[in-house]
């Protein structure tokens, strides 16, 4: 940070802060994770949300505690870097905003396709522009309309949980929670839940916008991450007990298809509309966070240091949303990458590995390094129990990232020479 650039203007609360998290993580992923997870569980669905929680919860605290020493925009770019080295920070940092920068374009199209089927990029492309144009307006204008879209799909989710549940088709016969797909299935159902998890965090890339980070944030992280927590759990036995683990394996519209069976095809509409508003409210939260983590990597100049500046009235990294805002909408105009984001979900996991091991060296006692082990193993373990494609490919945009890394090293090693 300069003069002309002081940093960002720190307005957000308890409230806004648990808020930016929930519309993180109540997204579209639930309308969505289910049927991926149930297809490789079974009935072992419930087990592999347990297992994706007690990830995120690991990850969460980790989280915390280095949120709350490094209370600058960037999440584990900065921890990477501090903790471990420039090495690792910049590899988190890089499979955020590159993996993020997919799920932007794909949460775009999500909201195209719900909104208009047949103009789904032009809808896409008009979302990400006028988000982006929110985001630039300042922070607080961003939490205003997440509180909004979070309470919106809260709504449409607590229906749909209701309507199933006290309809005549539910069954708790079907809630078994053997593991009909075996380990290796409740594993990869819980890396593809895990994707739904990811957000929790989005407050730590704000950290410099948290008003007292050091007390705010660790209270804010597991808090959102329990409500979430509590609504998937609703949502998953409720979707369960109508159509059994096969049925929701075989949907196409989880939730959707789950109101219908329960005997109310007239609230389908809403249900769309709920996952469209959900998709907008994950729209937003991801380009929050990656424009965040694109100015930390600036300001170290692994990114273009123009990018670094911050807008002297609305006190935001207007170059970073705006760039950022132009990649995805580029993307969301000229690709369909809803299909090709499997390496999204490794490269979390690759950036919650790296905060998990920054935690474990903040103190040398076993017990205070049982969390950041667990969390650390728990992300390797998930990783490469994805989809294989989706393994391979994201392992490949990490080692994209540090040959790029390493070309920039030896041309500034040349230069310094010179």
């Amino acid at each position: 940070m300069t003069a002309s650039d002081p940093g960002l203007r720190r307005t957000l609360g308890v409230g806004d802060a648990v808020v930016v998290g929930l519309g993180s993580m109540v997204g579209a992923g639930i309308f969505a994770a289910l049927a991926p997870a149930a297809h490789a569980a079974g009935s072992g669905l419930l087990l592999g949300l347990a297992v994706a929680a007690v990830v995120a919860y690991c990850n969460a605290m980790s989280s915390a505690r280095l949120a709350a020493l490094y209370p600058a925009s960037g999440g584990t770019y900065v921890y990477g870097r501090e903790r471990l080295g420039e090495f690792w920070g910049y590899l988190a940092g890089w499979s955020f905003v590159v993996g993020k920068t997919a799920s932007c374009a794909a949460m775009a199209l999500t909201v195209g396709t719900y909104v208009w089927p047949g103009q789904a990029h032009a809808v896409a492309v008009a979302a990400v522009v006028a988000l982006t144009a929110v985001n630039y307006g300042g922070v607080q204008k961003s939490a205003w309309l997440t509180r909004v879209i979070v309470a919106v799909v809260l709504a449409v989710l607590a229906a749909v949980v209701v309507g199933c549940l006290v309809s005549g088709e539910a069954d708790a016969g079907r809630l078994d929670i053997g593991a009909s797909g075996g380990v290796g299935g409740v594993l990869q159902a819980a890396g593809l839940l895990f994707f739904a998890f990811a957000g929790y965090a989005r407050i730590a890339t704000l950290g410099e916008e948290v008003r007292d980070p050091a007390r705010t944030i660790p209270r804010v992280i597991p808090l959102a991450l329990g409500i979430a927590l509590v609504v998937y759990a609703g949502v998953a036995v409720a979707v369960l007990s109508v159509l059994g683990s096969g049925g929701l394996g075989d949907a196409t519209a989880p939730l959707a298809d789950a109101v219908r069976a329960a005997g109310m095809p007239w609230f389908v509409p809403v249900v769309r509309i709920g996952a469209a508003v959900a998709a907008l409210g994950s729209l937003l939260a991801l380009i929050l966070g990656v424009s965040r983590t694109t100015l930390a990597m600036a300001r170290d100049r692994h990114l273009p240091g123009a990018l670094a500046a911050v807008h002297p009235r609305f006190q935001v990294p207007h170059r970073a949303e705006l760039a950022v805002g132009a990649v995805v909408a580029v993307l969301a105009a000229t690709v369909d990458v809803r299909g090709a984001i499997g390496f999204s979900s490794f490269g979390v996991l690759a950036y919650y590995a790296v905060a998990n091991a920054s935690a474990w060296t903040l103190d040398s006692a076993p017990t205070a390094r049982v969390v950041p082990v667990v969390g650390l193993l728990g992300c390797a373990v998930l990783a490469f129990s994805l989809p294989g494609v989706s393994a391979v490919v994201g392992a490949g945009v990490l080692v994209m990232g540090a040959v790029a890394y390493g070309v920039r090293r030896g041309v500034r090693a040349r230069a310094g020479r010179e």
